[in-house]
Formats: C-alpha cells, structure tokens, sequence
C-alpha cells in the first residue's frame, strides 16, 4: 500500500476555541473551513497538517469525528480488499463521499479508527 499522507483529526467540542489555539496561537494557517471542521497547516511546511473537527454530528460529517487519523492511500480500493482480507473490522463502508474523497473506517487493533481515502 503506498500512504501518500496521514493527518492526525482531533475532536473538538468547540471549535472556534480550537480554531483560536491552532492558528492564533500555535501559527498554523487555516485551509479548509467549513462548518464543524477546519483544516489546519504549518505556514512554513504545508505538508504538516492536522483537522479539527466538532463533535456536532451534524455540523460537517459525523463520520469523520470518529477517527483519530486520516491516512491518505494511492489506491483506496485496494487498501479496503486489502483490510477485509486481513480480517479488520470496517466500521464505515467504501463510500465516495459527495465532496470529492472515496473513503472508509477501519479499525486498527488498538481501538482506534482510521479514516483511510483518496481523492476520488
């Protein structure tokens, strides 16, 4: 599997206070900012990037709230075979979501839920 990227994803219950931590006073830039959810980067290295998303399910999209990571595949259709074949638990299908990523949830071992896609 080739990961072109993996971006950390915190969950925020306010994300105007986020929003004043990360950019304000940690520098970083905002690059996506849509209701519920804020992509964030380092002005001096934008491939150091984080989300912020709000723990309102219906603020932005309720699925992303449930990961801690997201990891960006070249081939996300391989990666889910792949997932399934190695017997991991998928808790969020295959989807080609309506903004433009073909994703879905797995859960790793240790609990935690990664948001693997690519861009579709």
């Amino acid at each position: 599997m080739t990961i072109r990227r993996i971006v950390p994803n915190v969950v925020s219950q306010d994300i105007e206070e986020s929003r004043s931590f990360y950019s304000d006073f940690l520098g970083m830039d905002v690059r996506m900012d849509e209701p519920g959810f804020l992509m964030l980067a380092s002005p001096g290295n934008p491939t150091a990037q984080m989300t912020v998303v709000s723990t309102v399910a219906d603020s932005w999209d309720p699925q992303t709230a449930r990961s801690t990571l997201a990891v960006e595949v070249a081939d996300v259709d391989a990666a889910y075979a792949a997932a399934e074949g190695q017997g991991y638990r998928v808790v969020y299908p295959l989807t080609t979501e309506p903004w433009g990523i073909r994703r879905f949830l797995v859960q790793a071992p240790d609990g935690s839920v990664i948001n693997v896609h690519s861009h579709a």
